[in-house]
């Protein structure tokens, strides 16, 4: 029986430039950071000579698992791959103050596809890490669950 969803894994060509988007930008809590290799990894990965840095960050039960490979060597993702891709297309981080959020992140340089909308039951937009990878501020309103 599956149980619950664990972690998602993001790989990235900068480790530091990531931690520190994840960590000091959108307040998750750095649980293990260390280098990969061997056996283990090539086997679970399906790589040959997998070998890099892998990090676990944490906001309440959810989790993010950082890849930078330095073996084998990564194809380089587009920063605007469209969200119509096929993949994995966001994450989402549920916020109290939408706007708030919006005008502390974008201060910072973060990139977004527009200000926040309203939908009705919440409000949310769409914004970029620094390697592209589109994630989701959502506010829920009057607990739209």
């Amino acid at each position: 029986m599956i149980k619950a969803i664990n972690h998602l894994a993001i790989s990235t060509p900068d480790m530091d430039r990531s931690i520190s988007f994840y960590r000091d930008l959108m307040g998750m809590q750095l649980v293990s950071e260390g280098p990969f290799e061997g056996r283990l990894y090539d086997n679970i990965l399906d790589l040959k000579q997998a070998k890099g840095r892998a990090t676990m960050l944490r906001l309440g039960e959810a989790q993010l698992e950082l890849f930078e490979f330095s073996n084998p060597r990564p194809k380089p993702s587009t920063l605007d791959r469209p969200v119509c891709d096929h993949g994995i297309t966001h994450l989402c981080f549920e916020v109290e103050d939408i706007d708030a959020e919006y005008e502390r992140l974008s201060a910072a340089g973060v990139c977004f596809h527009c200000p926040p909308q309203d939908a009705g039951f919440a409000r949310a937009t769409y914004g970029r890490d620094p390697d592209g990878n589109v994630f989701e501020l959502l506010e829920l309103l009057d607990d739209g669950r």
